[in-house]
């Protein structure tokens, strides 16, 4: 089961998701869905992965199918947090190449701007 809150920092525009539980092929499409409305909304989102327990391949997919969205919108998407076996799937499929990641929000913050 995949919990995902929302939050929009009004002073800096900057579009917040917290994935907590873990994301599968079922609820892989409410990951979408957030991601989709979050690049919609903002072109400075960070999502916060510290409280994401497993991720399939259906959750890695959502997350290489916005890749050329966020490369052709120049939108600032920033993944940090990740538990070092989430981190290890994100890097078997070379998309710690392709998106940008980072330990901490603070660094998170920094490369969003």
């Amino acid at each position: 089961m995949v919990d995902i809150k929302k939050h929009i920092d009004e002073q800096t525009g900057y579009y917040d998701l917290k994935v907590s539980g873990e994301v599968d092929a079922s609820s892989s499409i409410h990951l979408d869905e957030a991601i989709t409305e979050a690049m919609n909304s903002s072109k400075h989102i960070l999502v916060d992965l510290s409280d994401l327990d497993y991720i399939s391949s259906a959750g890695l997919g959502v997350f290489m199918s916005n890749i050329q969205k966020i490369e052709s919108e120049s939108i600032h998407f920033v993944l940090f947090g990740m538990k070092e076996k989430v981190f290890e799937v994100f890097e078997i499929l070379g998309l710690d190449q392709l998106l940008v990641i980072k330990n901490e929000k603070k660094e998170a913050l920094e490369a969003v701007k």
